[in-house]
């Protein structure tokens, strides 16, 4: 009877010790060695390549020092957000992302994917799917696309991106981005993003 009721109990605990990789991935705290990648969409200057130091802490500009190792992004980016609102008319769109993750001497390579795919939408020369290099911007997309056909919208563009499980869209000008008013264009790309290209109206 004894072993029966093992057994029993074994097959009852099987799934629960199956779901604790995937959760504690979809929970990983950052550590001192990563790597963290910060995107300001309303301010390209501050966009950057983040390694967080034995203390644990990074810097921004604007922002001053915070707390990074033991958090998740989703943590990070929220306090990022607090601290430069202030600085802007509104609350920007900030991105943070790990753009790579430290490991032990043996095993150097880091946990990044070899492509980002990129899926664009509308009035482009070329939509569909894109493979792009981690680090490609929207503009260098734009490039690889094809530019856009004759019926686009350009002012119009949208970047859809899932943050913390919620879909996310912003607004992009490209004829701002031609003209230098808008640094939109050096925004970069996560593997998933959809880029939307709207057909223009009548008379726009």
């Amino acid at each position: 009877m004894s072993r029966i009721f093992t057994l029993l109990a074994g097959f009852l605990l099987l799934p629960v010790l199956l779901a604790a990789p995937a959760f504690a991935q979809n929970a990983y705290l950052v550590k001192a060695g990563d790597i963290l990648r910060i995107e300001v969409l309303e301010d390209a200057t501050l966009n950057r390549s983040s390694l967080i130091p034995p203390d644990g802490r990074i810097t921004l500009p604007l922002a001053g020092s915070i707390a990074a190792a033991g958090r998740s992004v989703e943590e990070i980016q929220a306090d990022l957000i607090k601290k430069l609102t202030p600085s802007f008319a509104a609350a920007p769109n900030v991105f943070v992302s790990i753009e790579s993750i430290f490991t032990a001497p043996l095993n150097t390579t880091p946990v990044i994917p070899v492509l980002y795919a990129i899926y664009v939408n509308g009035e482009a020369a070329n939509p569909g799917r894109v493979d792009v290099d981690p680090g490609t911007t929207v503009l260098q997309l734009f490039g690889q696309m094809g530019g856009f056909s004759k019926f686009a919208a350009t002012k119009r563009i949208q970047l859809r991106r899932m943050v913390g499980g919620t879909e996310k869209i912003y607004g992009i000008n490209y004829d701002q981005i031609l003209a230098g008013a808008s640094t939109a264009g050096n925004t970069t790309l996560m593997d998933g993003d959809v880029i939307i290209v709207p057909q223009r109206r009548l008379f726009e």
